[in-house]
């Protein structure tokens, strides 16, 4: 059970990440990024954003950067310990 949620994590830090990074490549493809990116984009975006969303309307404005995903990070990494923790 334990290794189970430490794999769930573990996606879901892989989706953050892939989420952050593509918030800045997409942009920089121009007006028509190429479809597996978008539809890549699109699937991270639907994967994180029920967890992003809520913290992102919660934390107080810092001039557009979005914290979100630094925050689940942290959180993720202390749930991580509990449950390695409980072995």
């Amino acid at each position: 059970m334990v290794a189970l949620i430490n794999l769930l994590l573990t996606l879901f830090t892989i989706a953050i990440f892939a989420r952050v990074i593509l918030s800045f490549v997409v942009p920089m493809m121009g007006p028509r990024p190429h479809p597996i990116i978008i539809s890549i984009n699109t699937l991270v975006n639907q994967v994180t954003e029920p967890v992003l969303g809520p913290i992102r309307r919660n934390l107080p404005s810092f001039g557009g950067f979005d914290f979100s995903p630094m925050a689940v990070l942290i959180v993720i990494i202390l749930l991580r310990e509990f449950v390695v923790s409980r072995l």
